[in-house]
């Protein structure tokens, strides 16, 4: 059970890293929606992030999720090319002997000066939306198909650049979907989040990633809801760059 709890995210090689998660189910610990960051080999090397959702919900798709991040492991070899290892994982999910598919966004992480690059892929996923200092919140311009659900997979792979005090924000469906509001029948939906991105621009990794947690709580309240899963990226900006080893200090707009 321990394998599959969610880890514990970090600042790492001068880039803020932030995550938050809540199973579908109050009594369970784990669900179908999984993170992962897998630190650089080497001091100037890129650090792989992998967030996915699992069809399904509970201690199945759980076990699933957890396959998966172990694959993503032993892949790690290959992480440099996104579009091949998505094809290898898909491969594998297609050779187990369960039914289910996967959603999974990539990133690759790397400090540049004060900024953070990323290459990033997606998979049947919700775009990541990207937090910019002035006030906005746009998506990240990757898009792909399911993984394990067809013999071939197609994607398309973005580099983006954050500048100090801007954010990458991945999330999982559980979070857009969730139902919930005055009437408690209506979607948080992808405006709503949009919306609330832009206004925590500036903010730290870790405030964007509890922010984005508690909004869908407060949303759904104790009505029934999907695994939800957030984890934010982030290029350190004034007194953040010396805590992490720097130097110095869709469109919606807050």
């Amino acid at each position: 059970m321990r394998e599959l709890l969610p880890p514990t995210v970090h600042q790492l090689a001068g880039v803020e890293f932030a995550a938050r998660y809540r199973p579908s189910q109050d009594s369970e610990r784990v669900g179908g929606d999984f993170y992962d960051v897998f630190p650089a080999a080497s001091h100037d090397g890129e650090s792989l992030v992998v967030l996915g959702d699992v069809c399904g919900k509970g201690i199945e798709a759980a076990l699933l999720a957890g396959k998966i991040r172990t694959t993503m492991r032993a892949l790690l070899p290959v992480a440099g090319n996104h579009r091949r290892l998505l094809g290898l994982l898909n491969t594998a999910l297609l050779n187990a002997h369960n039914a289910r598919f996967a959603t999974l966004a990539l990133a690759s992480v790397a400090r540049e000066g004060a900024c953070v690059r990323l290459r990033l892929t997606c998979g049947g996923h919700p775009a990541p939306i990207i937090i910019r200092t002035g006030g906005t919140a746009e998506e990240a311009p990757t898009c792909g198909t399911l993984i394990g659900a067809l013999p071939e997979i197609k994607s398309t792979t973005a580099d983006v650049a954050l500048a100090p005090g801007e954010v990458w924000v991945l999330y999982t469906d559980g979070i857009t979907e969730a139902r919930g509001g005055p009437f408690a029948d209506e979607e948080f939906g992808e405006q709503r989040l949009f919306e609330a991105l832009a206004e925590c621009a500036g903010m730290p990794a870790e405030a964007v990633a509890e922010r984005v947690l508690m909004l869908a709580d407060q949303w759904v309240k104790h009505g029934r809801h999907d695994d939800m899963a957030v984890l934010a990226i982030a290029a350190p900006t004034g007194q953040h760059l010396v805590a992490v080893g720097g130097h110095g200090r869709g469109r919606y707009t807050a």
